[in-house]
């Protein structure tokens, strides 16, 4: 598949993008600058020019033009700039389903955040309600969509090596999952259709990355889940 990466540059998409490349993919790295270009480009994407904040639905449907499929990586991050919350991590999700469907390109992956739909707490920062309201939101918008969606929400992101197990469903606790483990959840949900429609949280765990897609995909689909 030909894989358009928004936030290519993302601590998360730089793993992504040699998976994707070793199970014969091609990344294509959308970033909001040339200055990235280099850097990607010896991970193995191809890159493309897209600012998230600026461009509109038509850039990205323009950006996703030949892919397969989109990944929704992007985030405002730590910068304590509670309106870049809105316009990256809600408003770039809406303006890249908006581009998919424009680009004819169906299958739409988006990394979220784990219990964002749960109430923030009155001592939250302004930021991290933000934060979790734009998550949950972009949440809410794709869900509605009529794109072959799947929604990967992450615990708290560490940066240690990737341990190759994990616990993934919609009832999995609040724990670390570390990016590279995270990478390797979205590549191997990629292709898989029995991840369509499905929304699941992620943290590190026993159970190796193939075989826990599979049990929640399983899960997912047993008569006990929609009960």
């Amino acid at each position: 598949m030909r894989v358009a990466i928004v936030g290519g540059h993302g601590q998360i998409a730089r793993k992504l993008h040699p998976l994707l490349v070793d199970a014969g993919h091609t990344p294509v790295a959308l970033v909001r600058t040339e200055a990235y270009r280099a850097e990607l480009e010896a991970l193995g994407a191809e890159v493309g020019i897209l600012d998230i904040e600026r461009d509109g639905a038509d850039d990205f449907a323009t950006a996703f033009a030949g892919a397969d499929a989109v990944v929704f990586a992007a985030g405002a991050g730590p910068d304590g700039n509670v309106d870049r919350k809105r316009t990256v991590d809600y408003e770039g999700s809406l303006k890249s389903a908006q581009g998919a469907r424009g680009a004819g390109v169906a299958r739409f992956v988006q990394v979220s955040a784990i219990g964002v739909d749960e109430p923030v707490g009155p001592d939250a920062s302004e930021v991290w309600k933000a934060y979790v309201i734009a998550k949950r939101d972009a949440d809410v918008a794709l869900r509605a969509t009529e794109l072959d969606w799947t929604i990967i929400r992450p615990g708290r992101l560490v940066d240690d090596p990737a341990t190759g197990a994990v616990s993934l469903g919609p009832d999995v606790s609040r724990g670390d999952v570390t990016r590279a483990d995270v990478a390797a959840v979205l590549a191997e949900v990629l292709g898989r259709p029995e991840t369509y429609g499905r929304q699941w949280n992620l943290v590190n765990g026993d159970t190796p990355i193939p075989d826990a897609v599979t049990y929640a995909a399983r899960q997912a689909s047993s008569p006990s889940a929609s009960s």
